[in-house]
């Protein structure tokens, strides 16, 4: 990206020649007659330049996908009633321990301060003068403003917006009252343990308070710059954070949920359909998790290929290595003989009950067209769409009725429940159901 202007310099450039070139010589009137093929071939290099080099940054409303629609209704009326009608089941605790996204490092620079909802909690995030990245209880502890609303970054401090006290962030303690002689030893907000790693800013969450019992692994190739930055895709998924990892372990969806090519979209009504029926997508997946001293982490290894009309095309093979480390964050690293590698992040942050933020963000190779990670990223999302429908509409059950084939998903609840603690609390929907 460091090279954007001198790439729309020299685009811009070469549309103008082009247009030029379909001047008529010497004759009157020519530049009028030659203006409308000229805006058309700059709007042309603009998009063709957006294409080819900006990230793709693809957000989805939580009612815009993973919905029916309903006629004589919106997206949103249908989305809400779908939710009220809906029954949840005998959910687990509604958030597990461990570390989960807040926000994108770049979203958050020197001084600035951000209000974030996330694990049903509101936090304050703010960056320090000196570049250190804090997460502190969001309500000020006097009379209860919003210290990221209008408040401002004081050294390693936030100052509330309301009365001027601030608040350190490494321990929350107060150290400044404007207004009196002396600071209460007990004047201090809830601080939460954070990190900044690959390119995000994360935030410890453990129902009972117990510090980071393991750190989240840096990707090295983002961190030299190797892989760089090529785009993002955000979702909201109505359904229990469980059921979003727990697919990793579910091997028969994948041949049969993902294996219409994604040409055939993200309604589950028309994916079957007989237009892209000769074109199929075929997956073949293994989850195990890993021994000590990694037992918060398991491993998907999955081999893809396509087929068209019964016709293996090798050139499409390729092999995902997806690595859960705790119960929100995915590292999806891909190879292709031709394609180059790189790797997809995914988070996964409880903003609410049943209330999932999911992110995936891509970084590839340097050397690689940005269209081709940007391609790869569009298809991840169609396929996750699929899943979006699934998780919007099912219902959590806690005795499934499984087949032997269905193993590896027992397996996987069982090293799921790690993540949750003997306090955590359970979740009941009231009849009728809930309005989020």
């Amino acid at each position: 990206m460091e090279l954007w202007p001198s790439r729309s310099l020299a685009l811009l450039l070469l549309c103008a020649a082009g247009a030029l070139l379909l001047l008529p010589a010497g004759e009157p009137g020519s530049w009028g007659r030659a203006l409308p093929p000229l805006l058309l071939l700059l709007a042309g290099g603009a998009a063709l330049l957006r294409l080819c080099a900006r990230p793709l940054a693809l957000r989805r409303a939580p009612e815009r996908v993973g919905y029916l629609p309903e006629r004589g209704c919106s997206r949103r009326q249908a989305a809400r009633r779908a939710r009220r009608s809906r029954r949840a089941g005998d959910l687990p605790p509604l958030y597990p321990n461990g570390w989960f996204r807040l926000l994108d490092s770049h979203g958050l620079p020197r001084g600035g301060v951000r209000s974030l909802a996330a694990l049903g909690e509101q936090v304050a995030v703010f960056r320090a003068l000196d570049g250190q990245v804090y997460v502190v209880d969001a309500y000020c502890p006097h009379l209860g403003a919003n210290l990221a609303a209008g408040g401002r970054v004081v050294g390693n401090c936030i100052e509330c917006p309301f009365h001027g006290w601030q608040f350190r962030g490494e321990d929350g303690k107060c150290t400044t009252i404007p207004y009196a002689e002396k600071v209460p030893d007990f004047a201090k907000i809830k601080t939460w343990p954070s990190c900044e790693v690959n390119g995000m800013i994360l935030v410890w969450y453990h129902c009972d308070g117990v510090d980071p019992v393991w750190t989240v692994p840096e990707q090295e190739e983002i961190t030299s710059k190797e892989w760089v930055y090529r785009g993002h895709t955000e979702h909201f998924v109505n359904a229990h954070i469980q059921e979003i990892p727990e697919n990793a372990a579910d091997f028969a969806h994948l041949s049969f949920l993902h294996e219409p090519v994604f040409m055939s979209g993200v309604d589950l009504r028309f994916t079957h359909s007989k237009l892209w029926e000769s074109m199929k997508h075929c997956w073949k997946g293994e989850w195990q998790p890993e021994p000590e001293p990694n037992k918060h982490c398991s491993l998907l290894m999955v081999k893809h290929s396509l087929t068209v009309f019964g016709k293996h095309f090798s050139w499409m093979d390729f092999a995902v290595r997806a690595r859960q480390v705790g119960p929100g964050l995915v590292y999806l690293t891909f190879e292709h003989a031709f394609l180059g590698r790189g790797i997809i992040l995914q988070s996964v942050t409880p903003v609410e009950p049943l209330l999932q933020h999911v992110v995936h963000r891509i970084y590839y190779q340097r050397n690689m067209p940005a269209v081709i990670p940007k391609f790869i990223l569009k298809v991840e999302c169609v396929q996750f769409e699929r899943d979006i429908m699934i998780w919007n509409n099912k219902q959590y059950l806690s005795k499934p009725l499984l087949v032997k084939e269905d193993s590896a998903i027992q397996r996987h609840r069982r090293w799921f429940a790690q993540f949750y603690s003997e306090n955590s609390t359970r979740f009941t929907f009231q009849k009728g159901g809930v309005d989020w």
